[in-house]
């Protein structure tokens, strides 16, 4: 089913969704696969998948401690190819990767998306890739029905969000503010200027991230986006209390 679809029928049955973030190999395999497992049990509706890259310019301190650390463990792409069809067959949700494009140029982008067809993934974010340099891609991820989701900030202009929202398929991505990954979010009237703005510019789901971190952060989306997206906040409950924290975490964000 593509993207846009699942997304939809999901939104069918719950007010808003929860996307969480993984880092492929950190802590280790071993415990993506019980966080994974952690997240899929407490009605997470997507997971996005993070291939660990050397400069990952998007990213704030805790997420780039996972990328540098994965890394270091000697964590390699075929790896994480391989979790993956092991996630997409063992669970029924939409997974997704989000890396840096140098990992699809240095694999070869027309075989990393045909290998992430073959897998089952549903969808791609690519930060450091603006579609007027991303023609290839753009057209071998149609090809291969995956969605390539674009990404809207508070700095784009409506023309901006309308350029990216004609390249984009499955969920607009929403920076939540100026900066990186991880730092807590103002839900100001700055910020719903900003969403409505991002909904004016696109008909796509809305998936806001950037410092969601608790279940306030999510009931202050809820009828404002479809999607909250929960990265840095599972990484370091992780790093404080392991992996089987997790489970209890995501059961307690519904509103």
């Amino acid at each position: 089913m593509p993207l846009r679809d699942s997304i939809a029928k999901s939104l069918g049955q719950k007010d808003i969704l929860l996307m969480t973030h993984i880092v492929l190999g950190y802590p280790s395999f071993a415990d993506n696969r019980k966080v994974v497992d952690q997240m899929v049990d407490n009605s997470v509706d997507l997971i996005e998948m993070q291939i660990p890259f050397s400069e990952p310019v998007a990213d704030g301190p805790v997420i780039i401690k996972a990328n540098q650390e994965a890394l270091s463990a000697g964590v390699k792409v075929r790896q994480c190819l391989e979790f993956a069809e092991e996630m997409c067959k063992r669970h029924s949700i939409p997974f997704l990767f989000m890396t840096y494009y140098n990992i699809l140029y240095k694999y070869g982008v027309a075989d990393f998306l045909a290998k992430s067809r073959g897998i089952g993934i549903k969808g791609l974010i690519i930060p450091d890739l603006p579609p007027e340099e991303g023609q290839e891609y753009l057209q071998l991820a149609k090809n291969n029905d995956i969605s390539p989701v674009q990404i809207f900030a508070p700095t784009s202009t409506e023309e901006r969000m309308q350029t990216l929202s004609s390249h984009a398929d499955g969920f607009i991505y929403c920076v939540a503010r100026r900066g990186v990954t991880g730092t807590a979010t103002s839900f100001d009237d700055d910020f719903y200027h900003y969403i409505d703005r991002c909904k004016a510019n696109t008909d796509l789901p809305l998936a806001v991230g950037f410092g969601i971190r608790d279940k306030n952060d999510v009931k202050a989306l809820t009828g404002k986006a479809e999607i909250a997206v929960i990265g840095s906040e599972t990484i370091r409950l992780v790093d404080a209390e392991g992996p089987e924290a997790v489970g209890p975490f995501i059961a307690g964000l519904r509103p």
